[in-house]
Parts: C-alpha cells; structure tokens; sequence
C-alpha cells in the first residue's frame, strides 16, 4: 500500500505543478469596465472567411502565451507576458498600431504582475485585428483567428475586447494594453 499512497502523492504533486505553469500567462486580464446598462452595444463582428473562423486547435500540447508569441512572431524575448513591453524597449519597435505578425502585449490583471502576448495574425480593419494566442482560457490552448476589437475613444489599441470562442460572441470585458511589438531588431544607424 506505500507504494500506491507514493504514486498518489506524486500524481497529486504533477497536477498541481502543471495548474501552477498554466496560471503563468492567465487569460483573462482584470477588466478595466465591462458592459453594463446604459453601455454601447457590442460591435458586430468582423467578416470570416466561412473556411478559417475563430477556433481552438485540436491534438495540441498545452503551451504558455510567451513561448508561443516568441514561436509565431520570431521576437526573441524571454520571461514573463508582463515584462514584454519593457524587454522591447530599446529592441524591438513598439507602437499602437498593429501589423501582422506583432506581439499585442495586454497588461497586468487581478495584479500588476499579469499580463498576456498574442500575434497578429491579420488586419479586418483599424478598429478590428485577428490574433493567434495560446492560454487564453486557461488550459494551455492554442486558438486561432481570434478577433479583437479596439474599443479605446481614441482608436489607439488602449482599451480592447476579444472574442470569446465557447460561446461564439464578444467577451464583455474590455482590457488594458501597452500596444504592439514589431518583430524585426533595431539597429544602430550605418554612417
């Protein structure tokens, strides 16, 4: 009987170290409001392409945001979602406006310590971008195709809310964002 009360024990261990480095790039930021009465409706959503909607992929092994966004994007940056825009500074160009292929780097929720990455994947429109993220909804997930709208006043990628892929609509949250990071290096001028 130890050794089966030694293999629960450790079961139990594995199960809660995996929960542990799931929660390392949660999904879902701290709103910063959420729509309430007397709030505008959510905008429609973005045209798809009926062969490629949002959708999570099948068959995947859980992965964080951060190793994913450095796969996809090719930006080499290390460490925690919420130390991305600072790790760029200096780097990588950073800027409000997306293109294809930068990072989104989402700030702090619940705690200042949080944060989330995704790629663009594809430009809809100006307020509207598709991203490829993983972790999302917190096990370890890859989606895929996932409009995000940009709800800031000042059409500056501030203030968005993203697509909620289970029930087919709009998440009702809208999160914080530092902007995007652009995967090419810079370099110092040649004279």
């Amino acid at each position: 009987m130890a050794g089966l009360e030694g293999i629960g024990t450790v079961r139990a261990f594995g199960l809660g170290l995996a929960a542990a480095l799931l929660s390392a790039c949660a999904s879902a930021p701290a709103p910063i409001s959420a729509l309430g009465e007397g709030a505008s409706p959510a905008p429609e959503p973005p045209p798809y392409d009926a062969s490629a909607p949002p959708h999570i992929l099948a068959g995947r092994a859980p992965l964080q945001c951060v190793p994913f966004a450095r796969e996809e994007s090719g930006i080499q940056i290390f460490g925690d979602a919420n130390t991305w825009w600072r790790q760029a500074a200096g780097r990588y160009p950073r800027s409000s406006s997306p293109a294809p292929g930068s990072v989104l780097v989402m700030r702090g929720y619940r705690d200042p310590g949080r944060g989330h990455v995704a790629v663009v994947a594809q430009i809809v429109s100006s307020r509207i971008i598709l991203v490829d993220q993983a972790n999302w909804l917190n096990q370890g997930e890859i989606s895929m195709n996932v409009p995000v709208v940009d709800v800031s006043p000042d059409n500056d990628w501030s203030e968005v809310r993203v697509w909620y892929i289970p029930n087919r609509q709009w998440g009702a949250r809208i999160y914080r964002t530092h902007g995007f990071i652009h995967p090419f290096l810079l370099t110092a001028e040649i004279n």
